[in-house]
C-alpha cells in the first residue's frame, strides 16, 4: 500500500547541478510553480556533480583538443569549440545574475580563475597546436590565447612539467589566462539551498522505481522513501537529471522517444597530490592529447584544483569500467538495461568499439606505479609517495541509432530527451554536462514549455544578456559581458562596463528580439 499521495506541477529527480539549475531557472521564471526534488542519497550534488567525481574544468573548450578536429585538407574546425564556449559564457551570465540578485553568494566558493593550457609532444602534434592556436586566435572568444614552443616561455608557465624534462621531442603550448575552475558540487549545493529558501520541496533518500502516465495525461512516480514506504506523486512535469540513473528510468517512462537508446558505463580514477610543496607549483588547468582508441573523456590532464577552498593538484583520468551506471549504483545496472528493443542497438556499439573496450582492459590492468609513469610523461620528477588513488564518478556514454553513422552510435556528449508533448525530459551523457548546463536547461524548458517561452523571453534576456546572440559574431557585446561577469563572479577586480557600452548592448539586444 502506498503511504501517501501528492500532486504538483514539476518533479525534479536527482539533486545535482542539472536539476539544481532547471529548479532555479523555473523558479526566476514561473515562482507560483509548485516543485519537488527527490534524490537518492542523503544530500544534494553527491554523484556526477561532486567535485571529486567533476573535472570542473569549466568547458569552454579553452583547452581541449578533442573540441577542434584536424579536416582532411589540414585545416582546423572550430565550429564545435565556439559552440562550447558561447554555451559556457551562458552559465557565467546565468551565475552572474544569481550573485548579483543576491540569490547566491560568494561565488569564490564555487569558481575561480585559473589559466587553461594544451600541451602536446612530437612534430604533427606541434604543427597542428599552432594551426588549431592561429585559427582560434582570429576569433574574439579566445582573445588573449598564447602560443610558445620556446623551452624558457614553457618553463615559466609549467615549472612543475617542465622541470626534469629530457625528451628532445618537441614541445609546445598553449595558454589563456580567462579560464576557470568550478567546483560544480559547491555551486550544486548554494543552487539547492536557494531552492529550499523558495519553498521547493527536497526530498532525500527517496527513490523513484518507476513512472507511469495517468489517464489524464500527469505522470505518477512510485517512490520508496527513507523508512522504506512507497508513496505516489503525480506531476505536470518530469526532469529525470539522476546522472547515470536516468537511463534505467527513462526505459521505464516507455515513451517512443527512449526505443534504440543504450548506454555504456565508463569510470575513472585521479592521481591526487598529497606533498603540497608540489601542488604549490603548478597553477593551470594543462591538457593534453588522448591516446590512441580511447575515449575523449579519457584525454589526460594535470589540474590545479579548488576544493573546499584548498588548492589541490590532480591528474588523470585513468579509465576503468564498472557495469554500475552510478558510483552507488548496482552491479546489475547494464545488464538490466538492455531490452528487446535496444538490444540490436547495444550489439553494434559494441562490434563497431572494440578498439574502446581493448583500451579500458588495458587501463583496468593498470598497477599504480604504471599509472605513475604515465603521469612522469607530464611530470618527469613526480614521485610515487607523493601521489594517491581516488575514484571518480561514473559516467554513462549514450548509445544510439543516428542517420549519419547507423546502428549503435557511441556519443561523446550531453544528451536530452524529451517526449514529443514535452511532459518529461531526460539529460543522459557525460562531457561538457555541468559546464554547459544552463544552456541545456533553456532548451529542455524551450522543448518542454512553448505555451510560456514567449512571456518567458524578456525576463531570459534580463539573466542572461546575450541569450538569442552569438558572442562570436558581436565582439564588442563578448567583451562587455565578459567583463561584467568576471567582476561579478570575482574573477577580476576591474569594474566593467560604461554607460556607452549599456547602450551599445541595449541596441544589439533590441536588433535581435524585435
Amino acid at each position: 500500500m502506498s503511504s501517501r499521495q501528492t500532486k504538483t506541477d514539476v518533479i525534479l529527480i536527482g539533486a545535482g547541478i542539472m536539476s539544481a539549475t532547471l529548479g532555479t531557472l523555473l523558479k526566476e521564471l514561473a515562482p507560483e510553480w509548485e516543485m519537488t526534488v527527490f534524490e537518492k542519497l542523503y544530500k544534494a550534488g553527491e554523484e556526477s556533480s561532486n567535485e571529486w567525481n567533476n573535472a570542473g574544468t569549466g568547458h569552454a573548450a579553452l583547452c581541449e583538443l578533442n573540441y577542434t578536429v584536424e579536416k582532411p585538407d589540414g585545416s582546423i574546425d572550430i565550429s564545435k569549440a565556439i559552440q562550447i564556449n558561447e554555451q559556457f559564457q551562458v552559465s557565467r551570465q546565468f551565475w552572474a545574475y544569481l550573485v548579483n540578485s543576491n540569490l547566491i553568494r560568494n561565488p569564490q566558493d564555487f569558481i575561480m580563475p585559473l589559466p587553461h593550457m594544451s600541451l602536446v609532444q612530437g612534430e604533427n602534434n606541434v604543427t597542428f597546436l599552432k594551426k588549431r592556436f592561429e585559427a582560434l586566435s582570429n576569433n574574439p572568444l579566445f582573445e588573449g590565447m598564447e602560443f610558445s614552443e620556446d623551452s624558457k616561455k614553457l618553463q615559466e608557465w609549467i615549472p612543475l612539467i617542465m622541470d626534469g624534462r629530457t625528451s628532445k621531442e618537441p614541445i609546445a603550448a598553449t595558454k589563456i589566462d580567462s579560464g576557470t575552475d568550478v567546483n560544480f558540487g559547491a555551486l550544486t549545493r548554494m543552487l539547492v539551498d536557494h531552492l529550499k529558501s523558495k519553498n521547493v520541496k527536497m526530498k532525500y533518500k527517496h527513490q523513484v522505481e518507476d513512472l507511469k502516465r495517468t489517464s489524464d495525461g500527469l505522470w505518477e512516480l512510485k517512490v520508496r522513501n527513507d523508512k522504506g514506504e512507497v508513496e505516489r506523486h503525480t506531476a505536470k512535469f518530469v526532469f529525470i537529471g539522476g546522472g547515470g540513473g536516468s537511463l534505467p528510468l527513462l526505459q521505464k517512462t516507455g515513451i517512443p522517444e527512449s526505443k534504440n537508446v543504450g548506454g555504456f558505463p565508463v569510470s575513472g580514477l585521479f592521481l591526487v597530490c598529497n606533498n603540497p610543496e608540489v601542488v604549490e607549483q603548478h597553477h593551470a588547468k594543462v591538457y593534453g592529447k588522448a591516446a590512441v582508441g580511447a575515449p575523449p573523456m579519457s584525454v589526460p590532464h594535470l589540474d590545479t584544483r579548488y576544493i573546499d577552498n584548498k588548492k589541490s593538484l590532480l591528474f588523470g583520468p585513468f579509465a576503468g569500467f564498472s557495469p554500475k551506471f552510478l558510483k552507488t549504483g548496482s552491479m546489475f545496472d547494464l545488464l538490466d538495461s538492455v531490452k528487446p528493443y535496444n538490444v540490436l542497438t547495444m550489439l553494434a556499439a559494441g562490434t563497431k568499439n572494440i578498439p574502446l573496450t581493448k583500451y579500458l582492459i588495458q587501463q583496468l590492468m593498470l598497477s599504480k606505479e604504471q599509472r605513475i609513469e604515465e603521469l612522469r610523461e607530464f611530470v618527469p620528477n613526480a614521485k610515487s609517495e607523493d601521489w594517491d588513488i581516488i575514484v571518480a564518478g561514473q559516467r554513462v556514454q549514450v548509445i544510439k541509432d543516428t542517420v549519419k553513422e547507423g546502428k549503435g552510435t557511441l556519443q561523446f556528449g550531453t544528451e536530452v530527451i524529451s517526449a514529443a508533448d514535452g511532459s518529461i525530459a531526460a539529460l543522459l551523457g557525460a562531457s561538457p554536462g555541468a559546464s554547459t548546463a544552463v544552456n541545456v536547461m533553456l532548451e529542455v524548458m524551450k522543448k518542454c514549455f512553448p505555451q510560456h517561452f514567449k512571456e518567458w523571453e524578456p525576463k531570459i534576456i534580463e539573466m542572461i544578456p546575450s541569450y538569442g546572440v552569438s558572442l562570436a559574431e558581436n565582439p564588442d557585446l563578448f567583451k562587455e559581458i565578459h567583463a561584467s561577469t568576471a567582476f561579478s563572479l570575482g574573477l577580476s577586480k576591474h569594474v566593467p562596463s560604461s554607460d556607452a557600452a549599456n547602450e551599445e548592448r541595449n541596441i544589439e539586444l533590441e536588433t535581435v528580439t524585435v
